[in-house]
């Protein structure tokens, strides 16, 4: 008897769109990808709910355009996590190999990722990830499974994000209000990173960098894992805002100046060389300097930059990010992007690209979150850095109880 099929959904819920996508489970472990909606978002500042119903309503419209070209109704969702509520912290710890002979068992893992794991939280806090770096036998870096290697003293370190519970539940309800059940929640940037990178990448050290309206996640990888991550509350909305007020014009026709002659760098010299708002020659059709245009641009782009290097710190540098910048998210077809992180990050830059066969109707940069969502949640079911299932235990559960 042919077992019953499942289909796992990813939910993006962004400042500018809503993304669903649907795949369906195979046997392998690998997942079809069968269903697609996107809506524009609304009731969400700087991938933060503010306002629950029209949040709810934007979000149900994606699940059920999703779920109408799937032909399937969804048993459970990845939902992706954003926001400058999120933050993390590293915390490492050691305990000595308790066998006579020295050679490392289960039980020593067990106890030294619980300890590297004990820091507590302030209260209204919540973990997102307990994301685990290498482990470490007397001092030398091991691989992923140090069962069975002799040695004296085993450690090992954790990236911990945490977020407000109350963000993050309104984020879950949303969700929950369609009802479909979350299965785990994955940070956009890990998303993303998983989508922009290969293993080769991860292991020679990467930072991927996803720029959406309202928020900029980035993840930096070493030695093959992610060693820390970050949400910077500030995206291509607000180069649209900072055009707005630059050039005393409407918020629509920002955007559009923004997308037809923003750059990251400016490029024009000429101080009399203008662009036309529609170039219609309608009545309220005008002129704006370009290089106005592309000087207010650059700016946010180059602050965006160097605030996501702030918070790299001093674990970031050339040497530890041989594969280099990744940029993606809306914002990155920004013309001239990756030679302004170039310039800020001081190591080579570039656009990332989806894997091959993508359909041309998801290869774009601005929906390797959703896309993402679905690789990384299967690929760490029960594996370093994501619980097989929060619903059995953790906040997801605490939320639901009884419910």
């Amino acid at each position: 008897m042919r077992s019953k099929a499942r289909f796992i959904g990813a939910v993006e819920i962004g400042t500018a769109k809503v993304a669903v996508l649907i795949g369906e489970l195979v046997r392998d472990g690998s997942v079809n990808l069968i269903g697609f909606g996107e809506c524009q978002s609304h009731g969400v500042i700087k991938g933060i709910v503010t306002d629950f119903k029209a949040a709810s309503d934007a979000t149900h419209s994606a699940l059920l355009v999703a779920e109408q070209s799937a032909g399937v109704k969804i048993d459970e969702v990845y939902l992706a996590q954003t926001g400058g509520h999120l933050d993390g912290f590293s915390n490492q710890a050691s305990a000595s190999v308790s066998a006579a002979d020295n050679k490392v068992s289960d039980v020593d893992v067990e106890t030294v990722c619980r300890l590297a794991k004990a820091k507590s939280l302030p209260e209204g806090r919540t973990v997102v990830h307990h994301i685990r770096r290498p482990f470490h036998l007397d001092g030398k870096m091991v691989g992923p499974t140090p069962e069975h290697l002799h040695g004296e003293r085993l450690e090992v370190g954790y990236w911990t994000v945490h977020g407000r519970e109350s963000v993050i539940a309104n984020n879950i309800h949303v969700v929950r209000g369609f009802n479909v059940l979350v299965g785990d929640m994955i940070l956009s940037s890990l998303a993303s990173g998983t989508m922009m990178t290969t293993p080769q990448d991860r292991q020679h050290g990467a930072l991927v960098i996803d720029i959406g309206a309202g928020t900029t996640d980035f993840v930096f990888y070493q030695d093959g894992s992610p060693h820390l991550t970050g949400v910077v509350p500030v995206g291509g909305g607000h180069i649209t805002n900072d055009l707005t007020l630059g050039l005393r014009v409407t918020e629509g026709q920002a955007e559009k100046l923004k997308l037809r002659h923003g750059r990251a760098l400016v490029h024009t010299r000429d101080k009399g060389d203008k662009v036309w708002l529609n170039g219609d020659f309608a009545i309220g059709d005008r002129q704006f300097p370009r290089r106005s245009i592309e000087l207010i641009t650059e700016a946010r782009v180059w602050e965006i930059f160097e605030v996501v290097k702030k918070k790299l710190g001093p674990d970031f540098g050339p040497e530890a990010c041989a594969a280099g910048v990744f940029l993606t998210g809306g914002t990155s077809k920004l013309p001239a992007i990756a030679d302004a992180a170039t310039k800020v990050f001081g190591i080579s830059a570039h656009l990332g690209e989806m894997p091959p066969g993508m359909d041309d109707k998801l290869n774009r940069p601005q929906h390797a979150t959703v896309l993402g969502l679905l690789h990384f949640g299967l690929q760490n079911r029960g594996g370093a850095g994501v619980p097989k299932r929060r619903r059995s235990g953790g906040f997801i559960q605490k939320l639901f109880a009884g419910s």
